[in-house]
């Protein structure tokens, strides 16, 4: 869908990286800008290592992609730069404030001799503000946005998410603020400067525990695997393991109560109604974690499907790429081993060998936008255009 748009990717490791990604799998062709010699830093990130020497986490954010390096303190390699930039109809950068200045790369510059241009910049602040001029990391803004605060064991230490999920988030947001901008741009011919902060997107995952500080000046605190406002809705161990219920309303409750055999806990005054088992959330889980202790996981699945309560297990990494509904959904793409090889190259052979990388997760008119091409390798020193 985005076939015909040019980007240039000037930025690095996790936000604006998936932000391109996005943009290539839906069609655009993306110019990934390395720094000569080394490349983007989490190419080194490892191991592990794909057999051609990725880090692997290089890999899950650089599918699509064309590569070329570049000594931005070159003239010559500086020029090439900005003529890839004049080119563009995005560029994508996560330098921090004002750094790209001194190249003539920034947006005011670029945006003056094209103003057509739609310029993103994603940084740890933002472009304005007493902390513009940090630099910004996942791990620090997940402390310094609340996020940790409400995330790990009751009473226990703060916790960060397993994956820098600001970062990622704040690409989605930088995509979705620049696909908004080519649509404006495709009715206005007018271009656009866009400013990402990981800082602004850490604020916006605080979600319905930042709401409820506004609406009611609530301190949401970490309370483990259990929901502020819902029960059950929490991890529970069965006689094999864990497995999640998420009970989200009376009727899933008396299902719930049924599967169990304890039928009378639908009407119960304490449990009867979602705020009635919030107030009594011990008390209820004191009765329903040793019912689930006595049967495996399962067992508890089978009956809960049968009845519509939602139910899962929990999984492992490993278990997961070996669920069914995963490879129905086709969610992994195989890529050839080298980046310019077309899809066409992957029909022969055995695909088990291949690099994989996990897909969009959507689907547009039947097809999973996902660019074939892999990660690029580190591509060669940048050259001007030819007139």
């Amino acid at each position: 869908m985005l076939r015909g748009i040019q980007v240039l990717d000037l930025s690095r490791v996790l936000a604006g990286p998936w932000a391109t990604q996005m943009l290539a799998d839906l069609g655009a062709t993306v110019m990934k800008v390395e720094r000569a010699g080394s490349g983007d830093d989490t190419r080194q990130w490892g191991p592990p290592y794909t057999a051609q020497g990725l880090a692997s986490y290089f890999t899950c954010a650089n599918r699509g992609k064309h590569s070329v390096s570049v000594d931005f303190k070159n003239p010559e390699q500086l020029q090439a730069v900005h003529e890839l930039a004049l080119k563009a109809d995005v560029i994508v950068e996560n330098f921090k404030v004002d750094q790209l200045k001194a190249f003539g790369l920034d947006a005011a510059a670029l945006r003056a001799k094209k103003p057509e241009l739609i310029y993103c910049s994603i940084t740890g602040y933002g472009q304005n503000g007493p902390r513009a001029n940090e630099a910004g990391y996942d791990f620090a803004l997940q402390g310094l946005t609340g996020l940790m605060s409400i995330t790990g064991p009751a009473e226990g230490p703060p916790f960060k998410v397993g994956v820098a999920v600001i970062d990622i988030v704040t690409g989605i947001y930088a995509c979705n603020a620049i696909t908004a901008c080519l649509f404006h741009k495709a009715q206005t011919g007018e271009g656009a400067t866009i400013d990402c902060a990981l800082f602004d997107t850490g604020i916006a995952l605080l979600a319905n525990q930042g709401a409820a500080h506004l609406v009611a000046g609530a301190e949401p605190k970490a309370m483990g695997n259990t929901h502020p406002s819902i029960v059950p809705y929490q991890a529970y161990h069965a006689k094999d393991g864990y497995l999640v219920l998420a009970v989200g309303n009376d009727r899933q409750f008396a299902s719930l109560a049924k599967a169990l055999n304890e039928d009378s806990w639908a009407t119960d005054p304490r449990f009867a109604t979602n705020p009635q088992r919030v107030e009594n959330r011990e008390l209820l889980n004191g009765l329903l974690e040793p019912l689930l202790m006595k049967a495996n996981r399962s067992h508890w699945l089978e009956r809960f499907e049968a009845v519509g309560v939602p139910c899962t297990p929990v999984q492992s990494v490993s278990e997961v790429f070996t669920e069914p509904q995963l490879h129905e959904r086709q969610l992994l793409v195989s890529h050839a081993d080298s980046p310019l090889k077309p899809v066409e190259d992957l029909r022969p052979r055995d695909t088990t060998s291949l690099l994989q990388t996990v897909g969009q997760p959507m689907v547009i008119n039947g097809l999973r936008p996902s660019h074939p091409l892999p990660p690029p390798d580190l591509g060669p020193t940048i050259t001007r255009l030819k007139p």
